[in-house]
């Protein structure tokens, strides 16, 4: 059983596929083994923040550990999680349909601004993911 949904997670993999860098075989005799698909990786990684999966128990012969944490430190390098952190924030959550919904199902709802958390007294931000 997958970790998240397809439906959910092919948005998001579209958004990051984009920001990868293009690869360059530099093997000088093109006879080494052929590298692991960004997807599985990202897959991989995925797992590891939904599930909270050690890297050990995700990998596998065919997409081992150092394999998943070297693409993943190439991808930080690239800049490629921070770049994702301007460009969705809060994306899908602060929209007129949004808002609208909660009146129209007869709640006090309270949507904050994009960039905006809300504070929940003197105690922490509440994420509206978790709301």
């Amino acid at each position: 059983m997958p970790a998240v949904s397809s439906s959910l997670i092919d948005p998001d993999w579209e958004q990051f596929q984009a920001l990868i860098p293009s690869t360059v075989d530099e093997y000088p005799l093109g006879c080494h083994r052929s590298r692991v698909s960004d997807r599985v990786v990202f897959n991989r990684l995925v797992q590891v923040l939904v599930c909270g999966i050690a890297y050990v128990e995700i990998a596998d012969s065919g997409c081992p550990v150092t394999m998943i944490q070297t693409r993943r430190d190439e991808w930080i390098a690239a800049g490629i999680f921070t770049e994702l952190e301007q460009i969705c924030p809060d994306a899908d959550y602060d929209s007129g349909k949004t808002r609208d919904l909660p009146d129209t199902l007869g709640c006090d709802g309270v949507i904050s601004a994009r960039g905006i958390p809300l504070q929940a007294g003197a105690r922490r931000v509440i994420e509206r993911t978790n709301s």
